[in-house]
């Protein structure tokens, strides 16, 4: 198995299950190979033959790496006949009351949604059988995501910011994510778009306020606000319907069940 990005978040947690799975592991760095050179990762792959290619490497805001980056990956599986397992997002929605599934066309509103909705069709137009794994906002119980990181910095220091109560995300255990990436690894009779999210769509400022209990912090720190005050402009209630997944053996635990069943990680800065 060739894996991108397998220093990030998810990587980390995708490597080790990988090869607890019986998987061959090749993880280079982007020093190691630059996905930006389509001829550097195609001598890759084809140097090492893997029977799959996991590509998670991305960069925020490089469309180089998100989008030709993810082209190039996908040229170099097609090379070598490996299976192509894709991440994607779920900002590749614009947004709307309605849950999404995967026969929706993408719309997406944000640069970073406009990107991976580019690289989708970059490795779909490549790899025709590659799966392509939408997930949202990734939280974890053995290694805090950044969303987390965010929650115990503003118990520690209020003004350092506040929480949306109107962005609405379906927040996800990086570990069932990690879960079901190596699995669909070894599914080449899956393929297409895929939602991979938790079972329950939650406002930012509600999984900060949880957070925090889990953490034995002070919740009543925690400031809100919403979107539309921001500015920003990015969906505000995007929730993916997981069903398909889940009928194909690919299941996310919920947020409730993830904090009653896990006590936080040790050296995480809990109270």
């Amino acid at each position: 198995m060739l894996v991108t990005g397998g220093s990030g978040y998810l990587g980390r947690h995708v490597l080790p299950l990988a090869a607890a799975a019986g998987w061959d592991v090749v993880a280079p760095s982007s020093t190691d190979c630059d996905i930006r050179d389509p001829t550097a990762i195609l001598q890759l792959a084809i140097s090492r033959m893997p029977d799959a290619v996991v590509h998670l490497a991305y960069r925020p805001g490089d469309e180089h790496v998100i989008v030709e980056g993810s082209g190039n990956v996908a040229r170099a599986a097609a090379a070598v006949g490996a299976r192509l397992v894709h991440m994607s997002t779920d900002v590749v929605f614009h947004g709307r009351e309605d849950p999404y599934d995967e026969v929706d066309p993408t719309d997406p509103l944000s640069d970073y949604g406009r990107m991976k909705a580019a690289a989708e069709d970059a490795v779909a137009s490549r790899v025709q059988d590659a799966v392509l794994v939408r997930t949202s906002l990734m939280y974890g119980v053995s290694v805090l995501g950044a969303c987390q990181l965010d929650v115990i910095q503003a118990t520690q220091d209020p003004s350092a910011m506040a929480f949306f109560r109107d962005e609405i995300r379906c927040f996800t255990p990086v570990e069932d994510v990690a879960a079901a990436v190596v699995a669909l690894a070894g599914r080449p009779d899956v393929r297409g778009p895929l939602h991979v999210v938790g079972p329950d769509a939650i406002d930012r400022h509600t999984f900060a306020v949880r957070t925090a209990g889990w953490l034995g912090h002070d919740a009543a720190a925690l400031r809100a606000t919403t979107l539309a005050a921001s500015g920003l402009v990015r969906p505000a209630r995007v929730v993916l319907t997981p069903a398909h997944a889940e009928e194909l053996g690919f299941t996310c635990r919920s947020l409730a069940t993830m904090l009653a069943t896990s006590p936080p990680p040790v050296g995480s800065g809990t109270a």
